[in-house]
This record gives structure tokens, C-alpha cells and sequence, in this order.
């Protein structure tokens, strides 16, 4: 008997689940996931009896929601075609990097296997995305960058930019005309009195400025140290 192929809403609750403990330990709860999807509770709720019914995630009522071995690896095959969607949009079709997290999401459930790989192939089979985010290999590995969020350094210490959230567009088209993008060396400079902004020197195409980063910058960007510095809060955990 053949299986049918799960919808596009079963794919996009698990996509969710993995990418949101992707860069952090916790597992996501039903009223997060509602909040991610902008559905109801209720819905969740229900998406969620179907989805352990499959095999494809473990919950138990008032818990939070983890994904089975099966749902890990359907949840890679959609990371994968999102992230080589998203760039190929940019590096083939000129778009922004702030315009192409809805496109992905149509198109990665209208696609076949056969086109994605042939759009890796294109694309010199790329290891991340636009944003930093990693791309999992056709056969489900995922080579997780070392990286920290920019506002959890300390004074001192220098890296480059890994990663960057794709979660508001808005912040993204500010971080593109500030010219602040992957790969940019980034210097803490210090934090402004009482709780103020983050002070960076940051370095990018021969080009070295100083920003005052607000906290929901700060919380977008994340970090790759290649050496801590002297008193490195990084050699002390």
C-alpha cells in the first residue's frame, strides 16, 4: 500500500518545531507553536494529537513538544529546500534577503526532490543560507556554526557575524543599509550606562564603523569567537 506524502501543514508544524530549538535548547510549548504559526491554540492542539498519531513528534499534555527520529527527518527535508530556496531567490533571482522568507514557504511545498537537488547543484551545493542559517545535506546532516548571540559578549571581544534571525524583515532592511551583514568582523566596545546600548566596531568590505545596537539587534546576531580574550566570560564557561 503506498503511504500518502504528508500536507504541506503537517510539513510546516515540524519545520517549525526543529527551527526553533535550531539555535537554542528548549523545546517549543502548543502556545509558542501557535504564536510561531499564527494559528489558534485549539488548532495546535489538534495538529499536534495527528502529528504524535503519525510518529512524527512526542508530547504530553501541559509539556512541550519534541520531535521523533521520523519527524526530525522530515523536519531537515523542509529546512533543506527552504534554505536553498531562499538562496537561490537571492543569488539567482536578485531578491533581497528581507523578501524571501514568504516566497520559500510557497514554493518549498511545490517543488519536487529532483528540482532542489538540481538547485543545489546550481548554487555550488551551499552550506547556509542568505542569513547564516546552515543547510542540511541531502542525506539529513547539519554542520551547526560555533556562534553566540552578539548580546551576550562581554567588553573585548571580537568575532565575525555567523548568523543573523530572518524573524522581522524590518530589521534585516536596517542591517542592509547599515552594511552590517555575514562574515563582518565585530570589536565590543562596551554598553552604555544603565542598562544602554551595546557599543560594537564593526568591519565590513574594508569599511570600519562604530554602532550603538539596541537590544533586539543585539538578540538577532550571533558570533563566531576564534579566540577568547584575557577575563572572556567564553573561558569561563
Amino acid at each position: 500500500m503506498k503511504t500518502s506524502a504528508p500536507s504541506s501543514s503537517i510539513e510546516d508544524y515540524v519545520k517549525v518545531v526543529y527551527s526553533f530549538t535550531e539555535w537554542q535548547d528548549k523545546p517549543i510549548t502548543s502556545s509558542q507553536l501557535a504564536q510561531r504559526l499564527g494559528v489558534a491554540n485549539s488548532s495546535v492542539s489538534e495538529m499536534v494529537r495527528k502529528l504524535k498519531d503519525q510518529g512524527l513528534v512526542d508530547h504530553k499534555p501541559y509539556s512541550a513538544i519534541t520531535l521523533t527520529d521520523a519527524g526530525l527527518r522530515l523536519a531537515l527535508s523542509m529546512v533543506r529546500r527552504h534554505r536553498l530556496i531562499e538562496t537561490y531567490l537571492v543569488q539567482q533571482l536578485g531578491y533581497s534577503w528581507d523578501e524571501v522568507h514568504d516566497e520559500a514557504e510557497l514554493l518549498e511545498h511545490a517543488v519536487s526532490d529532483t528540482f532542489i537537488e538540481r538547485v543545489s547543484a546550481q548554487l555550488g551545493h551551499p552550506d547556509r543560507d542568505p542569513h547564516g542559517d546552515p543547510i542540511p545535506t541531502a542525506d539529513g546532516k547539519v554542520h551547526m556554526p560555533v556562534a553566540r548571540l552578539l548580546g551576550e559578549l562581554d567588553e573585548g571581544h571580537t568575532g565575525r557575524i555567523t548568523r543573523i534571525s530572518d524573524d522581522n524583515p524590518e530589521l534585516l532592511r536596517y542591517l542592509a543599509a547599515e552594511e552590517i551583514d555575514l562574515d563582518s568582523e565585530v570589536q565590543i566596545l562596551g554598553r552604555r550606562p544603565f542598562g544602554g546600548a551595546l557599543i560594537v566596531r564593526i568591519s565590513n568590505a574594508g569599511r570600519t564603523r562604530e554602532f550603538d545596537l539596541a537590544d533586539e539587534v543585539t538578540s538577532a546576531l550571533w558570533v563566531h569567537t576564534s579566540r577568547p580574550h584575557e577575563g572572556c566570560i567564553l573561558a569561563e564557561s
